[in-house]
């Protein structure tokens, strides 16, 4: 009897030196609502949680602490009181939005460290975790 085709190892697993560096280099770009959560609890203020979503959604309902700057409005005279030295977060709608890297995009070309928070609102939402804005009870969880 012959093994059945395999569709895991069709491509064989790369090196664990190089799986090491290609998730380092992930998590150096990445964050999530829990990590960031946790810093807010814990009195980490040393970066910027960023809404880059419509400044009307940002006004209805957003992350708990966050400031807002659309990622269309993204550039050198936007963001010229900024240090460039304090990290910034970003986050959009969720996991189908693609604001958030559009704005981390434009965000390092202008010389900032920044992270994405993956699952954006949505995500920050489903984990429960505190909100701010005007109709954040009747405000959709996604976009």
């Amino acid at each position: 009897m012959t093994t059945p085709y395999s569709l895991v190892f069709e491509t064989p697993a790369a090196a664990p030196e190089a799986i090491k560096a290609h998730y380092l280099a992930k998590l150096s770009m990445e964050t999530d609502p829990s990590d960031v959560r946790h810093d807010q609890k814990n009195g980490r203020a040393d970066f910027l949680l960023l809404d880059v979503r419509a400044r009307n959604v940002y006004v209805a309902c957003h992350a708990s602490g966050a400031q807002n700057l659309p990622y269309r409005e993204i550039s050198e005279e936007s963001t010229a009181d900024w240090p460039k030295d304090r990290l910034i977060v970003v986050y959009c709608w969720s996991p189908a939005c693609n604001g958030g890297a559009k704005a981390a995009l434009r965000l390092a070309e202008l010389g900032f460290q920044v992270k994405e928070m993956l699952g954006g609102i949505e995500y920050w939402r489903r984990e429960g975790f505190p909100v701010e804005g005007g109709n954040t009870a009747e405000t959709l969880l996604l976009g």
